[in-house]
């Protein structure tokens, strides 16, 4: 049985069609995205060769690697030759690449406008299924010294603890803030409460000279600048 299902090991296909020997003869950038996926799972099943069973399963989110990373481990599994072990390195890759998104965004850390602040937060708040606030901490070059989460909570709201956030500021040195959290429902109009949470932290904050240079609603596709819609 075990000679039988190794044929459809990726070692034992023919060189042309061996993704990993394409990764090292042509680049990384010659593969598809099926044919990546396939080297993390090293085999298919006895009917599907790995590329084949990852370009169905890539074709199930409409070949969408955001999508993909989104799927559980459970969903993954639903997928005939996909057992625990292969679903949890597809899902331990999709969450390294989000990562890496995330460190791309903050070594290019100064900020420039709305947009540079949702490059830098959509990695982090874009996909998740609850609320979270966050703070982002701004040297007098608009560089980020810090970022940091300041509260976590349901899908309906979240809680800020204004002194926590200044407290933190003088401790680095912050001249300016940048608020940012996200609406899990997708919705990007801000609600009177998050109104007056800015202007709650706009006012206390000019008390200590620190400016609060924006705040972003994000979702997974797209954000709300209070700086740009005039609301600071």
């Amino acid at each position: 049985m075990h000679e039988k299902s190794s044929s459809f090991s990726i070692k034992n296909w023919s060189q042309d069609d061996q993704p990993r020997e394409k990764l090292r003869d042509k680049g990384k950038d010659a593969l598809s995205d099926a044919e990546l996926v396939a080297i993390l799972i090293g085999s298919g099943s006895k009917n599907e060769s790995a590329v084949d069973l990852c370009k169905r399963i890539l074709s199930s989110v409409d070949n969408n690697l955001n999508a993909l990373g989104k799927l559980s481990i459970k969903q993954l599994m639903e997928f005939k030759g996909i057992g625990e072990a292969k679903a949890i390195t597809i899902a331990a890759a999709m969450e390294l690449g989000r990562r890496r998104r995330g460190e791309e965004a903050l070594v290019q850390n100064k900020i420039t406008s709305s947009v540079s602040v949702f490059e830098l937060m959509q990695p982090i708040l874009g996909e998740l299924p609850h609320e979270e606030f966050w703070i982002l901490y701004l040297n007098n070059s608009n560089k980020v010294i810090q970022k940091n989460q300041l509260s976590k909570g349901g899908i309906t709201g979240t809680l800020v603890d204004v002194r926590l956030v200044l407290k933190n500021a003088l401790e680095v040195g912050a001249t300016g803030l940048i608020l940012a959290h996200n609406h899990p429902s997708g919705t990007l109009k801000p609600s009177e409460a998050d109104k007056k949470l800015t202007q709650k932290l706009k006012s206390a904050s000019e008390s200590l000279d620190i400016k609060v240079l924006d705040h972003l609603i994000v979702t997974e596709k797209a954000y709300f600048s209070f700086a740009d819609e005039n609301l600071l």
